[in-house]
């Protein structure tokens, strides 16, 4: 690890280490390079070289303004460097990982020694920073990458306790009981230093009088207001920050693309479940039999934990592969999503409602039928039903995914009589974000330059 010498102000970048993050991070440091920043990008050994794989591939060259340095976690026998990532972490090892990650914290000075970037722009998941970068007179600031209605209603949880959750001022986000019970939410110790939530509010508050947004006003405006508000700083959306179709991607496009040329516009569902949720067999099957029960072209990526030794095949019902041939296409592992959901084929999305997921059906037009699963997911499938820009599917008891609410949540957003006010607002969003994009990226970048001069 060496500092560049060069006259460009340089900003070192930290994400956590899940690819939900360090997408966005990314296509934030490419878009500073291209500014006249030099980037110095902190990840694990494990992520950087996914990474530099995408550079490398890139028709911009990066090589020369994105600096990726090591960061190096406490060696653990349970927790080898392959597993320095979420990407493919077996979910009993994930609080295995932040402990890791929070013991590496005692590198970060002599880091930020080395390196002497002029400003440092964190994540959720490490407050320590910004405590660390100060005995430095180094500016350090947060970038949150999930969506400002999720946390707004986190931060108020925090603030106000249990007692007021009827005040929170928008009655459109809201959680079920069996969601609260899955997320890391203590509204009866508001200050419970463990919780999830918690660590986030912490950066937030240790974050030096801004913080970044991947959003936009046209999103997520009033909830951008009320955190800027109740949190006391100054909140500057420069999303949506998506991430691009590589050229290697491109390759494994063409099937897909011949199959989506055949079908009629809008006629096709997207389904993704993310890189990171994973479905049980029961819930593969309940969304199978919804599939098959709305009659509906489908395009279905499935992806199973490392480890778990087990086939599409096993995992859907009996006769689903053949009974939908012609109509669906099922896909394990990765697909091109964002080539996908620009294909004038798809009509819909069915979506866990992770942030980027819902940023890109936003940024495409893409109408959102919304099965959410967990941590931020719930709120943003409320966003998006308050936008009418989709529906989500209801759940039976304990949030248990039924087929016939599957088929309807996709007649309600591909059968044409009832889709065309769906998708009318998803296209109209679509052009307002389109038009404001790269102004909001200019106007958020002013703002970080006031910090550094």
């Amino acid at each position: 690890m060496e500092r560049i010498k060069e006259n460009s102000p340089s900003i070192l970048l930290f994400p956590w280490l899940g690819f939900g993050h360090v997408n966005p991070y990314l296509a934030l440091a490419k878009k500073l390079s291209k500014m006249n920043f030099h980037i110095y990008f902190l990840s694990t050994p494990i992520i950087l070289k996914s990474i530099k794989e995408t550079l490398d591939k890139n028709s911009t060259n990066y090589n020369l303004s994105i600096q990726l340095v090591e960061f190096h976690l406490p060696y653990l026998h349970e927790l080898p460097p392959h597993y320095h990532t979420t990407k493919d972490l077996p979910p009993h090892l994930n609080s295995t990982l932040i402990q890791a990650f929070q013991m590496a914290s005692s590198k970060f000075p002599s880091i930020i020694e080395t390196l002497k970037p002029n400003l440092i722009i964190y994540d959720g998941f490490q407050p320590w920073v910004a405590t660390m970068a100060s005995s430095y007179n180094i500016h350090a600031i947060m970038f949150y990458v999930s969506s400002t209605s999720g946390l707004a209603y986190i931060y108020h949880q925090f603030l106000y306790g249990s007692s007021s959750l009827t005040s929170f001022p928008f009655s459109s986000i809201y959680l079920h009981d069996y969601e609260i019970k899955k997320l890391d939410i203590q509204p009866t110790k508001p200050r419970d230093e463990k919780a999830f939530a918690y660590i986030i509010l912490k950066s937030f508050e240790q974050s030096h009088n801004i913080v970044l947004l991947n959003t936009c006003r046209e999103i997520e405006g009033k909830y951008i207001d009320y955190v800027s508000t109740i949190g006391k700083k100054e909140l500057i959306p420069i999303g949506p920050l998506i991430r691009e179709a590589m050229i290697d991607e491109e390759e494994d496009w063409g099937t897909i693309q011949s199959w989506l040329d055949k079908k009629d516009q809008l006629s096709c569902v997207y389904v993704s479940f993310g890189s990171e949720s994973f479905l049980s067999k029961q819930e593969i099957e309940e969304i199978a039999k919804g599939l098959e029960l709305s009659k509906v072209n489908f395009i279905w990526t499935i992806k199973f934990p490392k480890g778990v030794n087990t086939t599409i095949e096993e995992m859907v019902p009996q006769g689903f592969l053949e009974s939908t041939k012609g109509k669906g296409m099922v896909i394990e592992g990765w697909a091109p999503q964002n080539l996908i959901l620009n294909h004038s084929s798809i009509g819909g999305f069915i979506t866990h409602c992770g942030w980027n997921s819902i940023l890109e059906s936003m940024s495409f037009g893409i109408p959102i039928i919304a099965i959410p699963i967990n941590h931020d997911q719930p709120s943003n499938s409320r966003l998006v039903e308050e936008l009418g820009i989709g529906v989500e599917i209801l759940r039976g008891e304990n949030g248990k995914i039924m087929k016939e609410e599957v088929a309807k949540g996709i007649r309600k957003v591909i059968e044409e009589k009832p889709r065309k006010q769906i998708h009318l607002k998803a296209m109209q969003l679509s052009e307002k974000i389109k038009l404001k994009g790269e102004k909001t990226i200019d106007e958020g970048v002013k703002k970080l330059l006031k910090l550094l001069y």
